[in-house]
């Protein structure tokens, strides 16, 4: 622990202070020799059974082992050895496998608890992962709440990037999970769980969670990153260290200590004893925190304010601290008392992706403004999680049957990440999710029944058949159930009351078959003769239909050879004059290795991978069997595309004219279609085409992404030239199902409106990430279902729930506007291609376009939490931050301080 102080005059103050340093190293001797009572300190794949005494803080640590299920054990590369910090960054746990891993830390029900996760890479998988361009991030949970991102794209491995969070216990263990979205595994270095009063942090509640976004303190300071036992709640205090002009630091430690203990906040003196505030000739200073472009969603951000007189001569200092964005003041005239004073609202401001606060002197002030320490938190809604008693039920399946799922966290939310093999009901309102099906045929389960699954009311199905479950039949007296279904298990009777009442009485579905208590009954859910013979009835079907398959085959095999000879004889005599490559037949077949590799099948036929003799990847897209007329009226159309190049339209390479067979070839697409990864172009053809084109098949699946996800329209097998002379063309109605204009399927007369259609359809797609047309329930088009989304709550009801909140809702509305503009029945009503480019240009979110920020570590200076400083970046009296990479990460607009 490293204690500065600023100016003391006295020698007696300075005795003094050597005094109190030396009490101070006493008393962490005798009280720090072991972690505090509630400190869970983790060291994510540290293997030695033997826990250790980190050699800084005094902390205890222990291996990750009997708190979470699955993933690797790795320790960073050797060449990042040497960076480390601390122990604990030198290992840490990747999960490869699930979508969500969570770890289960202990906690007492109802208490106040601080969570800190940290990452250091180390480049573990020799994957340069972080530094290869390619986006590098995953999401944490708290529970079954979106906590926040963890982004190491373009980051230093050595790095450590770290995330706070403060809530509530809502049982006797709490999860932290580990979510995949995709874009590189996820890993954990460590996991920290600290205990803090109850009366901490009043806005945190049940309810309410906050992420921490910056902890600053104040004054001149050695330590990089203030923790315990400074801070004896282990919080991670990141130094301003700033001393150039207009800066002034101050500091009064003794006299700190000597205050009473009445901060809800327990800032230690340290933190307290350090201010810094700006020379007497300036009135105010500003802090902004604003996200860069590595944080599109607007945050609920909740600021706090940490204040302390460390001596004013007697002048006075009073300020107001304002609101800038809202243009009012959060406190007025406020003057910093001899003891601690604590500023915040206990309500979050509204969305945004900054903060802008100002301190400005009031009028009657003879001193400037100071600050001793700033926090600001955005709010994580916490939302309801599984029936309590379904949770502890499934927990105890697990434990008897040692299920090796991936069942972590709770069972039934988030949604998309439910356990495998349940079915959960989710009640409106505040109601808790409930278990309805479990599934766990063919599961290896072995022992007797589990009579925890009797705690569970809302079940209705339970299948646990082909499984080696012995003895005999509990007494499930749970009146939600309809089926149950034991089949081919070893059970033997009786067979209890409660359960044969239930069958008889028509309220339950019951299946023993393949168990031994069949052979001493004979009721009809032990299976009977005619099922035996459908069986029978059933395999003759299959082997029939085998032999028909053969035949067949040998069939087709034998025309194969003639069919091959004849190949170059039905190439047409007739060439386009084009200037692309035409291709054989029999040159299609040597580059798709005779059309094996299937990577598509659109309107026009099926799409094979193949590769030019110069190694170059391409897609053949083949159509066989095609007649001579549709050849007649294809081929003109493959005319134009050949002119037709723009960055964002697939560039065709050539094609194939043979009697039997018509194929374009392409560029491959290595990152597939939209579709695809769901689950610009247009106005070039409308506008900049001569003739324009109309593509008619504007779809996901017909908008292919290079490998950094370009996008390119690509299928022009339904397009149609067409004038803008003229206002339509007659043509019959093609397209795809939920992609057709209604007026178009109407009329039969094209528009280029007909494309803007299908383009909002496929905007909607994005943003929901829902199909075209909605089959479960009902079906319903997407559209309908994006208003009934709306209608009933809002538009975040209708969002992917894979963006997990991180958009900006602003412009997000504005998109959903614009698409469903262009989905308008009438083509009149819709806008133009071109309008649409332009109010999607303005619906990005303000600074999307601005420089990267570099990223910070705790191990370095202006360090940032969480990856802060990709994400905000702080102004104080117009000196901005200095990244220690040697670029600056404060913002472009700096305000001066001004006012004398």
């Amino acid at each position: 622990m490293a204690i500065v102080y600023g100016y003391l005059t006295s020698t007696g103050a300075r005795l003094g202070l050597l005094a109190f340093q030396m009490l101070l190293a006493a008393s962490m001797i005798q009280v720090h020799a072991q972690s505090p009572a509630g400190f869970v300190s983790i060291d994510c794949g540290y293997t030695n059974s033997s826990d250790y005494v980190d050699e800084k803080t005094n902390l205890t640590y222990d291996s990750d082992e009997r708190y979470v299920e699955g993933g690797k054990n790795f320790s960073i590369r050797a060449e990042h050895m040497k960076d480390a910090a601390n122990k604990q960054e030198q290992t840490l746990r990747s999960f490869p496998d699930g979508q969500r891993n969570c770890y289960t830390l202990p906690t007492d029900s109802g208490k106040k608890y601080l969570i800190r996760a940290t990452f250091t890479y180390g480049n573990y998988d020799e994957l340069n992962s972080s530094k290869n361009g390619s986006p590098f991030l995953f999401g944490l949970h708290i529970g079954v709440n979106f906590w926040t991102e963890v982004n190491l794209t373009n980051w230093n491995p050595s790095n450590t990037v770290w995330k706070e969070a403060i809530t509530v216990a809502p049982d006797t263990s709490i999860h932290v999970c580990l979510i995949n979205l995709e874009s590189g595994i996820p890993f954990m270095s460590t996991l920290d769980l600290r205990p803090l009063q109850d009366t901490m942090y009043p806005f945190v509640n049940v309810s309410t969670s906050v992420s921490s976004f910056s902890r600053l303190r104040f004054g001149s300071v050695d330590e990089l990153i203030t923790r315990f036992p400074t801070d004896p709640y282990d919080r991670f205090w990141q130094s301003w260290a700033n001393y150039s002009y207009p800066w002034s630091n101050m500091s009064n430690i003794i006299n700190v200590t000597a205050l009473p203990n009445i901060d809800i906040f327990g800032l230690p003196p340290a933190i307290l004893g350090n201010a810094s505030t700006i020379i007497d000739r300036y009135s105010w200073l500003n802090i902004t925190v604003r996200s860069s472009h590595y944080l599109t969603t607007e945050l609920e951000l909740l600021p706090v304010f940490h204040f302390l007189e460390l001596g004013n001569n007697g002048s006075r200092r009073t300020f107001d601290i304002y609101n800038v964005d809202e243009q009012q003041p959060l406190f007025s005239n406020f003057t910093p008392p001899a003891f601690l004073s604590s500023m915040f609202r206990n309500w979050f401001l509204h969305k945004g992706r900054r903060a802008y606060f100002q301190l400005r002197s009031t009028p009657n002030s003879q001193l400037p403004p100071l600050i001793n320490a700033y926090e600001v938190y955005s709010r994580v809604q916490m939302n309801v999680t599984t029936a309590s008693s379904d949770v502890e039920s499934m927990k105890l399946v697990k434990e008897k049957y040692k299920v090796t799922r991936n069942w972590n966290g709770d069972p039934c939310s988030p949604r998309e990440y439910i356990w495998e093999g349940l079915n959960c009901t989710y009640p409106n309102g505040d109601q808790n999710p409930r278990i309805v099906k479990i599934y766990l045929s063919n599961s290896g389960l072995q022992g007797e029944l589990a009579i925890s699954f009797m705690n569970m009311s809302s079940l209705e199905i339970l299948d646990l058949s082909h499984n080696n479950l012995t003895g005999t039949i509990p007494d499930y007296r749970v009146n939600s159930l309809k089926v149950l279904d034991l089949s081919n298990n070893k059970l033997h009777g009786p067979i209890p009351y409660s359960i044969l009442g239930r069958f008889k009485a028509g309220l339950l579905e019951l299946r023993l078959e393949g168990n031994p208590i069949c052979s001493q009954v004979r009721g009809s859910y032990c299976g009977n003769k005619k099922t035996h013979i459908l069986l029978i009835s059933v395999i003759v079907l299959v082997v029939s239909i085998l032999v028909v398959l053969c035949i067949l085959w040998k069939l087709c095999w034998k025309g194969k050879s003639k069919e091959d000879n004849d190949d170059n004889m039905n190439e047409e005599e007739i060439p386009l004059h084009i200037d692309i490559r035409r291709f054989k037949y029999t040159e299609l077949k040597t580059i798709t290795n005779n059309f094996q590799s299937i990577i598509g099948k659109g309107g026009f036929g099926m799409v094979y991978h193949g590769i030019l003799e110069n190694g170059e990847e391409v897609a053949v897209k083949v159509l066989r069997d095609t007649s001579i007329a549709l050849s007649k009226d294809f081929l003109p159309e493959v005319q134009t595309l050949s002119k037709v190049h723009h960055k964002n339209l697939v560039t065709l390479l050539g094609y194939c004219q043979n009697k039997k067979c018509l194929a374009l070839v392409y560029y491959f697409m290595p990152r597939g279609n939209l579709y695809e990864v769901l689950r610009g172009g247009l106005e070039y053809l409308h506008e900049s085409c001569t003739p324009a084109i109309v593509h008619r098949d504007v779809k996901t699946a017909n908008i292919l992404l290079d490998e950094n996800l370009v996008a390119m329209i690509a299928d022009f097998g339904l397009s149609r030239s067409y004038s803008p002379t003229h206002t339509h063309i007659s043509t019959v109605a093609a397209g795809t199902v939920g992609y057709l204009d209604p007026e178009y399927n109407a009329t039969f007369q094209l528009t280029v409106k007909a494309d803007v259609y299908s383009f909002g359809i496929v905007l909607l797609e994005i943003i929901t990430g829902q199909p075209s047309v909605l089959v479960d329930p009902e079906p319903m088009h997407l559209p309908n279902w994006v208003r009934q989304k709306i209608a009933k709550g809002s538009i975040h009801d209708a969002v992917d729930s894979r963006l997990m909140h991180q958009y900006d809702a602003t412009s997000l509305q504005n998109v959903i506007d614009l698409a469903m503009n262009c989905v308008e029945s009438a083509s009149i009503d819709r806008p133009s291609m071109t309008d649409v480019v332009i109010k999607l240009k303005e619906c990005l979110p303000a600074g999307t376009g601005e420089k990267q920020l570099k990223s910070g570590s705790y191990k370095q200076k202006d360090a940032m939490d969480a990856d802060i400083a990709r994400q905000f970046q702080l102004l104080i009296s117009g000196v901005s931050t200095e990244s220690n990479e040697g670029t600056s990460s404060g913002v472009t607009e700096l305000s001066s301080p001004s006012g004398r």
